[in-house]
Formats: C-alpha cells, structure tokens, sequence
C-alpha cells in the first residue's frame, strides 16, 4: 500500500528515465501518503495502441470515472 499502476503506450524508456520516473512517484506517494517508501510498488504496464479503448479506456476511464482526479482530454 500504495500501488500505482501505469498503462502506455509502447515506448523504449531509457533505465536511467523509468528510475527517475518511478523515484519521482515514490518520493510523491510517500509525502502525500505519509508512508514508507518500502511500501509503495509501481508497474509499468505497456498496452498496444490498438488495445487502449478496451483494455484501458472504457474499463478504467469511463466506467470508473469517479476515482479519476485528472481527466484525459481526447
């Protein structure tokens, strides 16, 4: 406790970036939360454009808009 879980499109992330990006994350989580940075695992979850609307959009966007705090705007 606390997961973040983010879906994307396919792209080659340099190592260097993906540790900065989930370093940025966990500081955030951590302060906002309160916890240990031992507790907070994040995943990065590479979803096919082709697959998005499905897999991602109408399952996490659409039907379960009321969790979202920032709203996609396509």
């Amino acid at each position: 406790m606390p997961h973040i879980n983010i879906k994307f499109f396919p792209v080659d992330l340099h190592r260097d970036t993906e540790q900065q990006l989930v370093d940025e994350l966990t500081e955030a989580v951590t302060t906002a939360f309160g916890c240990s940075p031992n507790v907070v695992s994040i995943a990065l979850e590479p979803v096919e454009e082709q697959r998005w609307q499905a897999q991602v959009y109408q399952p996490e966007i659409v039907e379960r808009q009321h969790l979202l705090r920032k709203v996609p705007n396509y």
